[in-house]
């Protein structure tokens, strides 16, 4: 009866504590044909990967970008910045605190945002708000379970940051100062400045990303970010011809010139709407109301990373951090702009 030398390698990665150990176990067994060679070498096998496994160790699991080609990693890395922005925004507003009370490993050490503190809202209206803000918990996890993901920036959400929003959209200071954490209207107003920049991102990271892994989590995240947006807008639109008290525009007005303000930081024509436009911008070109903003199909709006870096840092610039982060937005495509800046500045002292 001839036997044919079997060479097996298992190879086993196992993460202990913080240090990760790597196993190599090498069995070489001669099999032959008959039956009790066979249910020995099982044997032998699956007791070597069950002492493995009972010796505290845990397999490690490969990250998922590891898998993804760069590119796509690249592009769903950049959407953490807005990720992070919102789900501080929206679980300290609702409640009081963020992330580093609630979820503490999500920030990875990222400093605490400035300014930001809980606002006086409604029942409802913080019932809504701390919904998306444990979404938004989720959307982070999402991520990062897919990519590896980086800190929290620092985040600048304070009243002034919002009040040069408000200003830079009206063109003039607003007196008195706006405050987005003062009642249910300045919070909502404040709201429709942040998921749609994150939807409209998403929506134009889509075609561009080449794995299925990276396409269905982008479906997912915009799937939600456009229900939290349509969610903002209809409750402004409900009150779209109330005047914004003490200022004497209406909630229409306000959205109206964030979204035009918007649309010139972003510098790549109309790509955002407010609530009541002229009929030929709605939908079909027949109707003023503008619940949910959409092109003439009435698709959503995309836009490049490029054009969300111009916008939050309001600064209309992708190389000039400010606005709500101050010393600007993390990830690799984020980081190439401030680089090619910075080397800029240097080559200009030269």
């Amino acid at each position: 009866m001839s036997k044919n030398p079997i060479f097996i390698e298992i190879k086993t990665k196992a993460k202990k504590a913080s240090k990760a150990k790597s196993l190599s176990i090498m069995a070489l067994t001669l099999l032959s044909t008959s039956a009790a060679s066979t249910t020995a070498f099982i044997a032998v096998f699956f007791l070597l990967l069950g002492g493995s496994a009972a010796s505290e160790t845990e397999f490690s699991v490969e990250w998922d970008h590891e898998k993804l080609p760069k590119s796509d990693v690249d592009l769903l890395e950049f959407p953490l910045n807005l990720e992070y922005m919102e789900a501080e925004f929206f679980s300290w507003g609702a409640l009081g605190r963020g992330l580093d009370s609630l979820a503490p490993n999500l920030t990875m050490g990222g400093p605490p945002p400035i300014g930001v503190r809980k606002a006086q809202l409604s029942p409802v209206i913080r019932d809504i708000i701390a919904q998306f803000a444990f979404q938004e918990f989720g959307h982070l996890r999402a991520i990062k379970s897919t990519v590896r993901g980086f800190p929290r920036p620092l985040l600048n959400l304070s009243a002034e940051s919002f009040a040069t929003v408000m200003n830079n959209a009206f063109e003039k200071p607003l007196e008195p100062s706006f405050d987005p954490y003062a009642n249910d209207i300045n919070y909502l107003l404040a709201s429709y400045v942040i998921p749609y920049v994150g939807l409209t991102g998403y929506v134009g990271a889509n075609p561009k990303l080449k794995t299925p892994t990276a396409k269905r989590l982008v479906a997912g995240l915009l799937g939600v970010e456009s229900g939290q947006d349509a969610v903002l807008r209809a409750l402004l639109y409900e009150r779209a011809f109330v005047k914004v008290l003490p200022y004497d525009f209406t909630l229409a007005e306000f959205t109206d010139k964030i979204s035009n303000l918007r649309n010139k930081l972003g510098k790549r024509g109309l790509k955002d709407e407010g609530l009541i436009v002229n009929p030929m911008l709605g939908a079909e070109g027949r109707i003023k109301g503008n619940v949910l903003a959409g092109d003439q199909y009435s698709l959503s709006y995309d836009r490049t990373p490029e054009e969300i870096l111009r916008i939050v840092y309001g600064s209309g610039k992708e190389n000039k951090p400010g606005g709500f982060y101050p010393k600007g937005a993390d990830g690799k495509i984020a980081k190439s702009h401030l680089r090619h800046e910075e080397k800029r500045f240097n080559d200009n002292k030269l």
